[in-house]
């Protein structure tokens, strides 16, 4: 139900597509006032017959603003488009587009320069999870510390809000980072599958059961990589050293060849693996591949 009383900050959002839409629509739920402009006009309707106020422009929107004017647009250069000739002194800008940490610190300084303020964020969560709090979806903020203070309120009735430093750039390499490691974890499941998807009495449901519990087991690792990366020392705590790692991948590979299963999403980190093996690092853990990727 919507819920609107004056003592809740007022919201202008430019971008209505999936994610956008879905945080319009938390933000009504949680009672705040919203403008929102979309460049097609029907969704920012939808959201008026919810009881939004739809502007007729990017431009009004901003005249609007009283908060924060929240973009979730396509991309760095929408956002740029988006707000091409508007005043922007002395507003509260919240960019939540996907972008690059370089396009992030870029916009902060375009956004200064036009005597605004600046948060740029990352949204960890897909649609469907925000306004729903027990999914634990949540966003990255970075850039002025205080403007994050000032509306975090706001800011966390979507998801939860996670400041990761006054670096505007932040924001974005922490999205990227953790959305990397994910594509990674998925193209580890997509060849796990691959390789039992021709067992025809192999039960798929069950042996994603399987696969989900072993990588929830495998995920605490990240902390000892932290931990040698700090310290230095990457053998300290290791149980499966590199040398002991990459003689296994034989085996691997010889099963997925075995099952006619294309190894191309393992090899590169295969091939990273015996680099730092045939450098004299074979007691180590899994941190000395980190600077071979930096070209260390």
């Amino acid at each position: 139900m919507n819920t609107h009383t004056t003592s809740k900050t007022h919201i202008t959002l430019l971008g209505l597509g999936d994610m956008g839409t879905a945080l319009a629509r938390a933000w009504l739920a949680a009672g705040h006032p919203l403008t929102v402009w979309n460049r097609t006009a029907a969704k920012a309707g939808a959201l008026a017959a919810e009881g939004a106020r739809a502007a007729g422009g990017p431009a009004e929107a901003v005249a609007a603003a009283t908060g924060p004017v929240v973009l979730c647009l396509l991309d760095d250069a929408s956002v740029g488009e988006a707000l091409d000739g508007i005043d922007l002194n002395g507003r509260d800008v919240v960019n939540l587009t996907t972008g690059t940490p370089a396009e992030a610190k870029r916009r902060a300084r375009w956004a200064e320069e036009r005597g605004a303020r600046f948060l740029d964020g990352g949204i960890m969560a897909i649609p469907p999870m925000i306004g729903r709090p027990e999914t634990g979806g949540y966003v990255f903020y970075s850039g002025d510390l205080g403007l994050f203070e000032r509306h975090r309120e706001a800011l966390e009735a979507p998801a939860g809000a996670k400041f990761v430093g006054e670096d505007p750039g932040r924001a974005a390499l922490h999205d990227i980072a953790l959305l990397s490691a994910m594509t990674g974890m998925f193209a580890g499941i997509t060849h796990a599958f691959a390789l039992v998807r021709p067992e025809k009495d192999l039960d798929q449901a069950g042996f994603a059961t399987l696969l989900a519990e072993w990588l929830g087991a495998m995920a605490g690792a990240v902390h000892g990589v932290a931990a040698q990366l700090e310290s230095g020392d990457y053998t300290e705590g290791v149980t499966s050293n590199l040398a002991m790692m990459a003689a296994a991948n034989a085996t691997f590979l010889a099963t997925a060849e075995e099952q006619s299963v294309d190894s191309r999403l393992l090899t590169p980190y295969m091939e990273l693996m015996s680099r730092r093996v045939a450098q004299g690092h074979g007691d180590e853990g899994l941190a000395g591949t980190v600077g071979l990727l930096r070209g260390e």
